[in-house]
């Protein structure tokens, strides 16, 4: 079933489809990875996932879910960034939103997800070396309102990064955007701090869907298309993957020109 789109186009090798409204982007996103889950599967004995934990990620995921002949068993799945202090509980951290949304709804052959609670460079060497192992086959992504694609905020994205996972500090965009995504009820409540996969980490998945609606992303999906490819909007550098599909609505891209 394919889902009529208000725009589509490609600037530079980015993919970019645009829906009337968020649901309509995370039900066309959803089945297009469904779809594409499946091709895999025809031809090789596993897939590797990383998957966005964000509320721009909900429809997309609900979607995934319902696609039922999908064989998870055969799906070893990863995560892009995780918050530093929280408690192992805390509804907020990333492992859990993914769990309760995916996870455990689906049940995949492997989940790996970060353990904050390590120290920094142990988990970060942990989990690099998991990455690292095999390819990654599919990056699940979002966008943030400063640009960053998972933790990679501009003070600290390095398109060329010497590592799969570092420590970062959040910048106050980012942590201000957990607040108003209905995360956290202030600004003191967000962590300062985080484990993120670096941008060639995400660069190296073989296909990457990015889903990314609402007028707050507007700014940031504007940036994305036309700011020249640097790290004062990270996610520039998605026009540079090869196999990378932008999915957006009319809110976040604005209205198309008549």
């Amino acid at each position: 079933m394919s889902l009529p789109t208000v725009v589509e186009r490609i600037v530079d090798r980015l993919k970019v489809k645009v829906y009337e409204n968020r649901s309509m982007l995370g039900r066309a996103a959803g089945l297009d990875c469904a779809a594409h889950m499946r091709e895999l599967l025809d031809k090789q004995e596993q897939v590797r996932m990383i998957f966005a934990a964000a509320p721009s990620q909900n429809e997309f995921l609900e979607t995934l879910v319902k696609e039922s002949d999908i064989d998870w068993s055969r799906v070893t799945t990863f995560h892009m960034d995780e918050y530093i202090g929280l408690d192992s509980d805390a509804p907020q951290r990333f492992g859990i939103f993914l769990k309760l949304r995916l996870f455990d709804l689906v049940h995949p052959a492997e989940v790996h997800l970060i353990q904050s609670s390590n120290s920094p460079e142990e988990e970060c060497r942990r989990y690099s070396e998991i990455i690292a192992d095999e390819p990654i086959d599919i990056v699940c992504m979002g966008i943030g309102e400063n640009g960053h694609i998972a933790f990679n905020d501009p003070p600290v994205a390095d398109f060329n990064d010497p590592d799969l996972m570092k420590t970062v500090e959040l910048d106050e965009v980012c942590r201000q955007q957990q607040v108003n995504d209905g995360c956290f009820e202030s600004m003191d409540l967000v962590p300062t701090h985080a484990l993120t996969l670096t941008i060639p980490a995400l660069m190296r998945g073989k296909r990457l869907f990015c889903m990314v609606p609402g007028n707050t992303k507007k700014d940031a999906v504007q940036r994305t298309l036309k700011d020249e490819m640097s790290i004062a909007c990270p996610s520039t550098i998605l026009r540079q993957h090869e196999d990378c599909t932008l999915y957006t609505d009319t809110a976040a891209y604005g209205e198309p020109e008549s």
